[in-house]
């Protein structure tokens, strides 16, 4: 990683950032959790109560990881690890290190998504476990996972320090900084076990997905019917999480997978951020069925899947520019594109080719635009008397925003004069017409 200055922050801003996720985000979950399932989904109500018992209020409502929640937890992780390493799929190649390795994927997220809901509810249909379990004990799973993945992020650091897997990685010569960010950016355990395709997307991706059903599961076992709006919410949801999966080797060459290292940042993120706030919408509805109606439904369910159509048809879009070289038609004219050339930390010159047309030609990261609007989506059959389900999509639209600003720095250095060249040509950093 060499020294401070090529971090993805400043030290300071590392510090400020390691400590607010330490200290405010385990409770924050745990909060989110409790006022959507004890508190009527009222931020209000949360606020009324830790005011009358301070502290130790807080403490009183933060449920203790039990044996029933380490035994789901460890069955799900069991059961994923083993897809990820046993199911066939076809070697991909994700794109090539700053020390010129080129991890080597197996692509079976489908496969393992398909079996793992198939496998869920199969368990529920013939009565052998019921998801309500899972919803009942949710809080105690969420403490477990708040724990049990700082332990894991400790592991990964010692794991960078004593064995790691690859030439990319190494030290800042800061051990905050590098539990932090992470001292490793491509960590397996052996040859074939990936730890962060693993935790970003068989852990972190697949749970959304599960407790989407389980939310709309143990609304039914309440209610002993499923609300149109609990329905809308699960659809668009599992609509996107499939999309993720079918299209889960491009996620490799994402920022996340290619650039993040896996650190406490990203790890503790999606084991415990993605579960728990991601799929917060859907734990709001379940004590809240709205009726919607069939047409506002059905409105609802339109605009969201044309909006992860678009999310994914930008991800399409660049990715058969890049297989064919620039080759590609894009929306059926021959692309628009910047040839560029960078040099490696090795001092190697390599050339790339940059898209200037299409999706990527309205704005540098117009893909967070359906990202953001599919969340909106999936989050307004709550309607609005709450504010709350609505966290995640604010959370989204900062995280994204951030992202596309630490992509374009990254780019910058990268690429320097070709970058300044895309940028005259998409002066947009996300939303077309506003904002450089």
């Amino acid at each position: 990683m060499g020294s401070e200055s090529n971090m993805v922050h400043s030290p300071m801003l590392t510090y400020a950032s390691m400590l607010s996720l330490l200290t405010l985000c385990p409770p924050f979950v745990i909060l989110l959790w409790y006022t959507m399932v004890h508190a009527d989904g009222s931020v209000l109500q949360s606020f009324d109560y830790l005011r009358q018992h301070g502290l130790q209020g807080f403490i009183d409502i933060w449920p203790k990881p039990t044996a029933t929640a380490w035994k789901i937890i460890a069955c799900y992780a069991a059961f994923e690890a083993a897809l990820q390493l046993w199911l066939p799929g076809k070697k991909v190649e994700g794109p090539i290190s700053p020390s010129g390795n080129r991890p080597v994927y197996k692509a079976n997220g489908v496969a393992a998504y398909a079996v793992t809901l198939i496998t869920y509810l199969g368990l529920w249909w013939f009565g052998i476990f019921n998801p309500t379990i899972v919803y009942d004990h949710l809080g105690e799973i969420f403490s477990a996972l708040i724990f049990g993945s700082f332990i894991f992020c400790i592991f990964l650091y010692v794991k960078g320090l004593v064995a790691p897997s690859s030439t990319d990685s190494g030290s800042s010569g800061n051990m905050i900084i590098d539990f932090y960010w992470g001292m490793e950016l491509y960590p397996r355990i052996g040859k074939n076990f990936d730890i962060k395709v693993f935790t970003n997307c068989r852990f972190g991706m697949m749970s959304w997905a599960v407790l989407a059903v389980t939310y709309c599961i143990k609304q039914y076992e309440t209610y002993g019917r499923v609300s149109d709006s609990m329905l809308t919410n699960m659809i668009l949801m599992l609509v996107y999480v499939t999309k993720f999966f079918w299209w889960e080797a491009g996620y490799w060459n994402t920022m996340d997978i290619a650039h993040d290292r896996a650190g406490f940042y990203i790890c503790w993120g999606c084991l415990v951020w993605v579960p728990s706030v991601y799929t917060s919408p859907g734990m709001y509805l379940v004590n809240h069925p709205v009726n919607l109606g069939v047409q506002l439904a059905l409105y609802i369910l339109v605009a969201g899947i044309l909006c992860i159509y678009i999310n994914y048809d930008c991800d399409r879009q660049r990715q058969e520019f890049r297989r064919t070289n620039g080759k590609a038609l894009v929306w059926g004219k021959a692309p628009s594109k910047i040839h560029a050339s960078y040099t490696t930390t090795t001092g190697e010159t390599k050339s790339s080719l940059l898209l200037t047309s299409g999706w990527w030609g309205l704005s540098r990261h117009f893909h967070y635009v359906p990202e953001i609007l599919a969340a909106f989506f999936w989050t307004l059959p709550a309607l609005f008397n709450h504010f709350l389900p609505y966290f995640y999509v604010v959370f989204l639209t900062i995280l994204l925003f951030d992202r596309a600003k630490r992509d374009d720095d990254r780019c910058r250095s990268k690429y320097g004069k070709y970058w300044k060249l895309y940028c005259e040509k998409v002066p947009y950093r996300i939303i077309p017409g506003f904002g450089v």
